[in-house]
């Protein structure tokens, strides 16, 4: 299972760089762009540790309670990056008050994208 979660996330982050950097040929450098890009990546990752952690969760209430910790320090790590996360986007939204055009261009692209 952890391996199938760490494939994911490796096709995730592919599909997320060739979207950014070949479809949309943009170079990421406005702060709604590194949101978005970022943003992406950390979903995939927490995804995957939260599986991964839960997986870790139950084969050592199964298999060997002394594998709990790991179990456990994992789930606070994914916590933690999730708190991140948060408070990234929270900063990033500042940025991107500053620079309405940047938001602006992103959402044309979108559209542009899904016709």
């Amino acid at each position: 299972m952890g391996l199938l979660a760490a494939a994911v996330v490796a096709v995730q982050i592919a599909q997320t760089m060739v979207e950014e950097e070949v479809l949309r040929g943009a170079h990421i450098s406005a702060p709604t762009r590194v949101r978005r890009f970022l943003s992406r990546f950390f979903v995939v990752v927490i995804v995957a540790t939260a599986i991964e952690g839960l997986v870790a969760t139950f084969k050592a209430i199964h298999e060997d309670l002394a594998q709990l910790t790991y179990a456990a320090t994992l789930l606070a790590g994914t916590g933690v990056m999730l708190a991140a996360w948060g408070l990234f986007v929270r900063f990033n939204r500042y940025a991107e008050d500053v620079e309405p055009e940047a938001m602006r261009e992103v959402k044309q692209e979108d559209a542009e994208l899904k016709e």
